[in-house]
């Protein structure tokens, strides 16, 4: 796949780059090296002051940056803005807090020992895999902690946003940062192996797909070197008979048609009980046939396209062998023939096990909707799946508000609420969807050297 920036709304290509050749390879390795070496010793209120003119600089730049973004990838630009300013959140969030997260913590009780303590300490020079969907948080919660721990990152990015890219090592060379705590790899997938072998690398994360996960943990395996992985999902998201439903469907509608379907945490398979399902089902078509398609830099468009030709081809074929094996479009379901890789926001019924989008992850604007008779019947539905990121269940009752906490196989579950990821909160799944955790406690701590210190 080329490296090059090709506007989704049109097909153009609007700039390329060439892949840094094997020396310039080496030496960013190199200078990761030396920079780790340095930054490690930094305090916490220096690593802070420069994380905070990082975020400084994402709020300044945030149209300029908001609309890079969505030419990329095709994110509305409302979207992008709210992505730029969640960004600049993350950075503060670690700037403050990452000093208290890895705060040595004593341990009592242990026999024959003055004292005994857990410490936190940097890890080194950490690989980052990362995908184009929210080409700028997923970066951030990942470089946000890593640079408060005083790790130092290597990006390798998805190769249609390379001025995303560039842009957030730019953003922190900008913020004072030594020369080489921070930078993007303008390289192809190819070369990811070599880089992830090289010794002065000490452990990768990746979010993307589930080969692209189990690819880089069988080398990192192999090498005996820590991974966190976030990979796909097919989020449930269950409506009960006391759910509210209006803001069942209103949150619903926006939980499935975020980032134009192309979230990993949207809510993808509609479960609804049978005593609601035909209101449910009908109010939500009614609402996605609202949805205004079409330039994400019209500030008026709810959902743009599809960010590569190849994903708009994936969609439509999954909806069409749904459609061949009986299933039913309550909306949308058409190729969209205007220039550009525009897919329909579409809601889909009478889905089978035979069906691809019943096992697979549909990363576009496509709903799918199921019918349950009972609680049991729910989970089992929302269970099975290879998949365990996040989910949602709609009830005012608590006793089964308990049991789809309890119930679900995911790593994340959302009661009357969308699934979506907050700085103070773990991220991560089960199953297929991945293993560790980004943001919070849990997050900043997947690359830090967790030393036991006994003093007697």
């Amino acid at each position: 796949m080329p490296i090059a920036t090709i506007n989704p709304a049109t097909g153009e290509t609007v700039r390329s780059f060439e892949a840094y050749d094997a020396a310039e390879v080496e030496r960013r390795l190199a200078l990761a090296e030396s920079a780790f070496k340095s930054y490690r010793h930094t305090t916490f209120k220096e690593r802070a002051e420069l994380v905070n003119k990082v975020a400084d600089l994402f709020e300044q730049d945030l149209e300029q940056l908001a609309r890079t973004v969505t030419i990329e990838m095709g994110k509305p630009i409302e979207q992008a803005r709210a992505e730029v300013n969640k960004c600049a959140g993350g950075f503060r969030y670690f700037a403050a807090h990452a000093e208290a997260l890895l705060a040595d913590e004593e341990v009592a009780g242990t026999a024959a020992k003055k004292r005994a303590f857990v410490t936190y300490q940097p890890l080194g020079p950490v690989l980052a895999v990362m995908p184009w969907n929210f080409p700028l948080w997923q970066v951030v919660r990942f470089a946000a902690p890593a640079l408060m721990l005083g790790n130092v990152g290597l990006l390798k990015h998805a190769s249609n946003v390379p001025q995303t890219a560039l842009y957030i090592e730019e953003a922190c060379r900008r913020a004072g940062l030594p020369e080489g705590a921070f930078q993007t790899l303008l390289t192809g997938a190819d070369v990811v192996e070599g880089i992830l072998r090289d010794k002065r690398v000490k452990a990768a994360t990746l979010t993307g797909s589930e080969g692209a996960g189990r690819a880089v943990a069988g080398v990192a395996g192999s090498e005996i070197k820590k991974t966190v992985l976030e990979l796909g999902g097919s989020d449930p998201f269950i409506v009960m008979p006391s759910a509210d439903m209006e803001r069942a469907v209103e949150v619903g509608v926006r939980a499935r048609m975020q980032n134009n379907g192309q979230s990993c945490i949207a809510a993808k398979r509609f479960i609804v009980h049978e005593q609601v399902a035909d209101e449910y089902f009908e109010r939500y078509a009614e609402a996605v046939a609202k949805l205004k398609v079409g330039d994400p830099l019209d500030e008026s468009v709810d959902v743009g396209p599809i960010a590569t030709a190849a994903g708009r081809d994936e969609v439509a074929e999954q909806v069409e062998d749904a459609v061949s094996k009986g299933g039913k479009i309550l909306c949308g379901g058409e190729r969209d023939d205007r220039p550009g890789w525009f897919y329909p926001p579409t809601v889909v019924t009478e889905i089978t096990k035979e069906m691809r989008i019943y096992r697979e992850e549909i990363f576009g604007p496509v709903a799918s909707m199921y019918r349950v008779g009972d609680i049991d019947e729910a989970i089992a539905l929302a269970n099975d799946s290879d998949f365990g990121l996040g989910s949602n269940a709609w009830t005012e009752d608590p006793a089964e508000q308990q049991r789809f906490i309890e119930g679900i196989e995911a790593g994340m579950v959302f009661i009357n609420w969308m699934t979506t990821s907050y700085y103070d909160l773990p991220f991560g799944g089960v199953k297929n969807s991945g293993y560790g955790r980004e943001l919070a406690a849990p997050g900043i701590r997947e690359f830090a050297v967790t030393k036991t210190v006994w003093v007697d």
